[in-house]
């Protein structure tokens, strides 16, 4: 694998996961009948469209799509962003700050 590409495969696996996490979370906030939006789906769905983003600009990287270094980058601190909302949620979420 060449090394300006080395990140994009974990990039991806890792942005995979948490994406089906934030699904299952959604889906399980939805499932407890809660028929109004909550702060906390509206920060989940942040995180899922970070997520895919990441997944989409780190598949396209490791397929060498034009600047496959800057995709790699981009990916990357799109995956930094997608991780800090979900600690900071959890962290509120924890401290009962967010309901």
């Amino acid at each position: 694998m060449n090394q300006q590409n080395e990140k994009s495969p974990h990039i991806l696996n890792t942005s995979s996961n948490l994406l089906g996490i934030c699904f299952i979370v959604l889906t399980s906030l939805k499932l407890l009948g809660k028929p109004e939006q909550t702060i906390i789906d509206e920060i989940t769905f942040a995180a899922i469209i970070l997520f895919m983003l990441s997944c989409l600009l780190s598949f396209l990287a490791m397929r060498r799509v034009h600047a496959g270094n800057r995709l790699e980058k981009a990916a990357d601190y799109i995956f930094l962003c997608g991780l800090s909302v979900l600690f900071i949620t959890t962290i509120l979420f924890s401290f009962n700050i967010i309901h």
